[in-house]
């Protein structure tokens, strides 16, 4: 992977090259290690990559000027990728792999999507952005990070840069038990909520209705608690 890059003008002289070294236990999970990386990195992009990559005709040249597209077209992209999807404008993939193939194009890109394949992404420094702190393993942190972005005002986007990924995934148990996990976090983190600062207090939820009749109910249960004081003996 090392060799593919720099081959393809990620050199060493004005490129960081990061990594952790889980060859003999697990010193970090996805989750935990990708978050040192965005920690410790020192570039304006920091590529959150998989080591079984390699790169082919695209090069770096090609992806600054993909990333100066994005720039363009959306000033407030936080991160990027080669693979990801969205619920109405369908998949965008520019990939080779064991699983669908070589020169694999689907969609056009740029494209807008709300998650990403975690085998190549570009997350943009300026984004600040960070992985859950309460999730944890090696899945599900390319739709985790976008939707992170997404909460801080941030887009995310399939670009075209080809590459190859020596391998087709692994939806073992492990897969499974963390998409709950995903799911069921963001399901508590969504949730409708009083928000209560020392002068006021807003009700945040999804639904207008709720937002609107919610500080009717707050009234009508002060008045009642006033009324209930004046009354006590």
């Amino acid at each position: 992977m090392v060799d593919s890059f720099v081959a393809g003008g990620f050199e060493p002289s004005d490129c960081e090259y990061l990594f952790i070294n889980n060859g003999e236990k697990n010193e970090y999970e996805a989750y935990g290690g990708y978050n040192a990386f965005l920690v410790e990195a020192q570039g304006d992009f920091i590529i959150l990559c998989h080591q079984d990559i390699v790169l082919l005709n695209d090069n770096r040249l090609d992806l600054e000027n993909r990333l100066s597209e994005l720039d363009f077209i959306d000033p407030n992209w936080a991160v990027c990728g080669n693979c990801g999807g969205d619920s109405s404008r369908g998949l965008a993939i520019r990939i080779s792999d064991p699983a669908g193939g070589e020169n694999q194009r689907i969609g056009t890109f740029p494209a807008r999507v709300t998650a990403l394949d975690e085998n190549f992404i570009v997350a943009r420094r300026r984004a600040n952005l960070a992985l859950s702190h309460d999730l944890s393993g090696f899945h599900h942190y390319g739709t985790d990070i976008c939707i992170v972005a997404d909460i801080l005002g941030w887009n995310a986007w399939v670009i075209d840069f080809h590459l190859r990924h020596n391998s087709a995934g692994n939806a073992d148990d492990s897969y499974v038990r963390l998409r709950q996990r995903l799911i069921e976090k963001y399901r508590n983190a969504f949730r409708p909520r009083w928000a209560v600062t020392s002068i006021n207090a807003m009700f945040l939820s999804r639904y207008r209705t709720a937002n609107l009749l919610a500080p009717i109910g707050v009234r009508i249960q002060r008045r009642i608690s006033r009324a209930l004081i004046r009354r006590a003996p």
